[in-house]
């Protein structure tokens, strides 16, 4: 009986200690969610459904797109685009360095050739200019990001991409509510992509969405995606062995609860921003977040900050440190794509792509979800400007 309480003293302890611990996200989730997950535990189906089915339907309806497939992740997503599209090996797709690797990988996984393009030093997106420059015949796609949120120049990619008649993917797992000379992001490309992990804004835990408007490409995506069970005797489809990449009702339901809060999380979030940008007046030389002229709205994925070239890429390490010394969760917000090692032995290096390597070295992305407070963000900054200082390095300027 005695170590019983002494367990429970323990946990009671430990949690006070984790109290003050600012993680880097927390989903916003409400009774909402809630209701939705525990309808549908106590439903005969949690797998692959119905309740899918209307996600789908949703999100397809929000971005205002024919067809919407739920997938486990942004990465399958993509594979399954690159697939149904027939993009493979001795092919070719050009896609950014700053970026979030797993998405990207996809590429790799099709066995086609991931070809770098520069970004912009400001936007973190790609240069059109840029893009067109690595284009060669065996070049198929362009997939393009909306980096921490920000979209990126749709116009002139797709341009780029009717000129020489290649496919524009858009990766929107990033970036959901953003808004391109009016228009959501999701609508751009040919095929787009969106992830539901943390610290995404829209929460499942896990799971992805990729939408379209070519029933072609649709029809491929739910091929290659998994067998539906009414069709398991169908001498057409079960000629392609698909990914059995499905979305469970389970998280479907969490999704299409938090779909139907979208704005209201949204807004919480730019709340959060506003603070942010509050207290960074005070940080000497930190400018707010920088927003294209064509960009009508942003919905940040993370709170980051560029550090000035003064910093190093160890300077922006010692800082998160520091952070984390203090219970805040920082992270750098990207390792170049290509210089990491898969990409390393294709034949990449140190160099190769200036841009995305000087701002990849000085982004920090700080704790950004909707239950942070006044004087949380207060106590987050501050910190971060004491760390600057620690380093030796002074203010940080762009």
């Amino acid at each position: 009986m005695t170590s019983v309480v002494l367990a429970k003293d323990h946990d009671a302890d430990a949690v006070e200690a984790d109290a003050s611990f600012i993680p880097l996200s927390d989903p916003d989730v409400t009774f909402a969610e809630v209701s939705a997950v525990e309808t549908l535990l106590c439903s005969p189906r949690i797998s692959n459904g119905p309740v899918t089915e209307a996600f789908e339907e949703a999100f397809a309806a929000y971005l205002d797109r024919k067809y919407a497939v739920a997938v486990p992740s942004g990465t399958i997503g993509l594979l399954l685009a690159l697939k149904a599209l027939g993009i493979g090996p001795g092919r070719d797709v050009i896609a950014p360095p700053y970026s979030f690797r797993e998405t990207v990988h996809a590429i790799s996984l099709t066995g086609a050739r991931t070809v770098f393009a520069d970004v912009d030093y400001w936007s973190g997106a790609l240069v059109p200019a840029k893009v067109e420059e690595r284009i060669t015949a065996n070049t198929r796609a362009i997939v393009a990001g909306n980096p921490n949120g920000h979209p990126a120049p749709w116009s002139e990619l797709r341009a780029i991409a009717q000129r020489h008649q290649l496919m524009l993917l858009e990766d929107s797992t990033e970036a959901i509510g953003s808004r391109y000379k009016g228009e959501l992001v999701g609508r751009f490309g040919d095929i787009a992509v969106f992830d539901f992990a943390q610290p995404l804004a829209l929460t499942c835990g896990e799971g992805g969405m990729v939408v379209t408007d070519d029933i072609d490409v649709a029809v491929g995506l739910r091929r290659h995606r998994a067998h539906r069970l009414d069709n398991r005797s169908s001498v057409v489809v079960s000629s392609a062995a698909p990914y059995q990449a499905g979305m469970s009702d389970l998280t479907a339901a969490l999704g299409l609860a938090q779909l139907k809060r979208l704005d209201e999380i949204l807004e919480r979030r730019r709340l959060v921003e506003q603070l942010y940008n509050a207290h960074m007046q005070s940080f000497e030389g930190i400018k707010p977040p920088y927003i294209g002229p064509d960009v009508t709205e942003v919905n940040w994925f993370l709170y980051l900050v560029h550090l000035g070239t003064r910093f190093t890429r160890s300077s922006r390490d010692a800082i998160v440190d520091d952070l984390r010394i203090e219970q805040v969760e920082a992270a750098a917000y990207c390792h170049p794509m290509h210089l990491q090692r898969h990409y390393f032995e294709l034949g990449y290096r140190y160099g190769d792509f200036l841009v995305t390597e000087k701002i990849a070295d000085r982004a920090v992305a700080l704790p950004f979800h909707t239950h942070l407070t006044d004087n949380q963000i207060e106590f987050i900054v501050e910190t971060m400007k004491d760390a600057s200082i620690n380093i030796g390095a002074g203010a940080a300027i762009y």
